[in-house]
């Protein structure tokens, strides 16, 4: 099926005013599950029919939170719900991503999702997107040097590393810590997330006087995570007491590589242990009291999109940008909220979540 929008309807959505994240029109979502099965990771032919076709070009398979993310978008996106979906698994290979994009314009979609593995580079392709009339989502990651997409969703990474700075500020004084020796283990370098995470909570060791030994990245894989942190534990031995991961899967490898070095994590152990995205597995380590606290980073946006998709295809005026909603979790209860400025400017005041089984067993 094909529905081309005018130009100025195109230009109407990029005017669309912006959804600031906590507004009434912000998602609320925080926990649902997916069962959407794996496709093939190359782009099919575009078909005929009256299905809307959908091409949706992901970053890679490198975490849980990937995998989840695949999920809702597969399953939004299903032939069930009147879609052709077009996937394509890019393996963190940006060069991959931007073909798989010229493919689907190749192939005369109707829509394109994209999550790009990298903020910057995309202007080129996305005014050749613009120009064959197929208007473009992003999703989870943002794209910094064009404006060519009718609609963004995702979440704030600068205020999870902002929430993570703050929460460490209050717990280090209600545990009485004066002194924090702090390795960063950063996700893919150049990607949003990264950025994010790193600025936000850079901005609180800088404020604070914390002392940054190191920071390198591990890919938001669990491999990378593990060889890093063994890296570290040989060059920063008895020397470090905080370990921020920007995902679980770097967290579980970390944890592996101190296991066997004989570092203790955990609560009251050597290494407070921060972590990003809230999965099954990571919660269940919050609950067990390895994982000090966990950031949550909602993947299930596929509805979202496909809501957008809707939207679009009635003529209707969509937001620009849509941020979720997300908790952050904790293993103690000794803190029950934080507050901090967030990259708005503004000052908020959130809820702590003690993870308990429910809240472990409710999420992706």
């Amino acid at each position: 099926m094909k529905k081309r929008i005018v130009a100025g309807m195109l230009t109407a959505l990029m005017a669309a005013s912006m959804v600031a994240c906590g507004s009434s029109d912000t998602a609320t979502e925080t926990t649902t599950d997916t069962t959407a099965e794996e496709s093939t990771d190359t782009a099919a032919e575009a078909p005929s029919g009256d299905k809307i076709t959908v091409g949706f070009a992901q970053v890679g398979h490198e975490s849980d939170w990937r995998t989840a993310s695949t999920n809702s978008v597969q399953d939004a996106f299903s032939e069930a719900n009147g879609y052709d979906l077009q996937f394509v698994d890019c393996d963190n290979d940006s060069a991959k991503q931007i073909e798989a994009v010229r493919q689907f314009i190749q192939n005369d979609v109707d829509y394109i999702v994209i999550d790009p593995i990298v903020s910057t580079g995309w202007d080129t392709v996305l005014t050749e997107c613009e120009d064959a009339g197929i208007p473009v989502i992003v999703i989870d990651r943002t794209i910094e040097d064009s404006d060519k997409y009718v609609s963004w969703v995702g979440s704030e990474f600068m205020n999870e590393g902002l929430a993570s700075g703050a929460w460490l500020k209050a717990y280090a004084e209600a545990k009485g810590i004066t002194d924090l020796n702090i390795l960063v283990i950063e996700g893919s370098n150049g990607s949003s997330a990264q950025i994010g995470r790193t600025d936000g909570f850079k901005k609180y060791a800088d404020a604070e006087g914390w002392t940054i030994l190191d920071s390198q990245d591990g890919d938001f894989t669990q491999d990378g995570g593990q060889q890093v942190m063994e890296s570290y534990c040989k060059s920063y031995a008895g020397k470090f007491n905080v370990v921020v991961c920007q995902n679980d899967n770097e967290a579980f490898g970390a944890m592996d590589a101190m296991k066997a070095a004989g570092v203790s994590y955990g609560v009251d152990k050597d290494v407070i242990l921060i972590s990003f995205d809230a999965c099954k597995a990571g919660l269940e380590y919050v609950q067990s009291g390895d994982i000090n606290a966990d950031f949550m980073c909602y993947p299930l946006q596929g509805s979202y999109c496909a809501d957008i998709v809707k939207a679009l295809q009635n003529g209707e005026t969509v937001a620009k940008q849509t941020f979720m909603t997300e908790p952050w979790y904790v293993a103690e209860d000794i803190l029950k909220s934080i507050t901090y400025t967030n990259n708005a400017g503004d000052e908020v005041t959130e809820d702590l979540i003690q993870v308990t089984d429910a809240a472990s067993q409710a999420s992706y």
